[in-house]
């Protein structure tokens, strides 16, 4: 649950109406891939149960949950199914297929070929905050993404969301902190660092659960690599990597929360909410002010 977030902004106090959110979910509800269909997206239950509710109220979040399932079918199986058929026909007639008849054997074999497809499930947790205006998204690829808010979109109108906006930008807030050594009060800089040319080059540094010597960071700093993610710690509460597209991956809670939250196995749905709210409510003003302050809506 949250091991990684994209959080947007609405406007505080948009309540969703119970009844409608029921509704729209229930009309765009996950149905499987028919034998041809190479995706299948809609509402599942939050809980993972069969008959739980689409639509969760829990510690003043709307909870939801956006299942996918993909037919999973390389494209050089297909090719290399055209270009055995492109062969038997040029072996037949004495001519090869040309681009438009190549095109069709591909659009024939793929559909011939997407029932025998293995299918890969996935599903993206929707958080809704209504009181302090957040709709956060455990989802961070582009298409998975875009999906996502998509159908938020459609069942939901009323909420507007608008992505997050800072007064610095993540990359150039995240030098500053490491060329001075020095991150924000209520933050700590752990062991995990992207560093990527900002030209177009392909240069790339990565750190992986090694110290970041100073000297180090400031040689390539000083090389105009600059930093694309960045693993932090909030308060000994929370670890996570914090992206230059101001993103939140590898989401943890530490134990001195687990410990007084009782998440895990034995916690339930409803705790397990409630204790990841709380810490992402807590968490995210702090992380905006350190980034210099979120802009509102229409700054420049």
């Amino acid at each position: 649950m949250f091991k990684q977030l994209t959080a947007y902004r609405l406007d505080p106090g948009v309540v969703p109406d119970a009844d409608a959110f029921d509704a729209a979910l229930d009309r765009a509800r996950f149905a499987p891939c028919a034998p041809t269909q190479p995706l299948a997206v809609g509402w599942v239950a939050p809980r993972g149960e069969a008959h739980a509710p689409l639509a969760e109220r829990i510690a003043g979040m709307w909870v939801a949950a956006l299942g996918f399932e993909q037919r999973l079918l390389p494209p050089s199986v297909v090719r290399e199914q055209v270009q055995a058929r492109a062969a038997r026909i040029e072996q037949e007639t004495g001519m090869r297929p040309g681009k438009r008849a190549l095109r069709e054997l591909r659009d024939e074999l793929t559909l011939e070929l997407l029932p025998r497809a293995f299918t890969r499930r996935a599903t993206v947790q929707v958080w809704i905050d209504p009181a302090q205006g957040w709709l956060w998204l455990d989802a961070g690829g582009a298409a998975r993404l875009d999906a996502t808010l998509s159908a938020v979109v459609q069942a939901l109108p009323v909420l507007a969301p608008r992505a997050l906006s800072t007064a610095g930008s993540p990359a150039a807030v995240m030098r500053d902190w490491l060329a001075r050594g020095e991150p924000p009060a209520g933050f700590g800089v752990d062991q995990d660092c992207t560093l990527q040319a900002a030209d177009g080059r392909r240069a790339a540094v990565r750190y992986a659960r090694h110290a970041l010597d100073p000297q180090d960071l400031q040689r390539h700093l000083d090389a105009g690599l600059m930093p694309t993610r960045l693993a932090l710690t909030w308060r000994s509460r929370v670890s996570f990597e914090l992206t230059d597209s101001l993103q939140l991956r590898k989401l943890a809670l530490l134990d001195v929360v687990l410990d007084g939250g009782g998440e895990g196995a034995d916690a339930g749905f409803d705790a397990d909410v409630a204790l990841r709210a709380g810490e992402l409510r807590a968490l995210l003003p702090e992380l905006l002010d350190a980034l210099g302050g979120e802009l509102e809506a229409g700054a420049p």
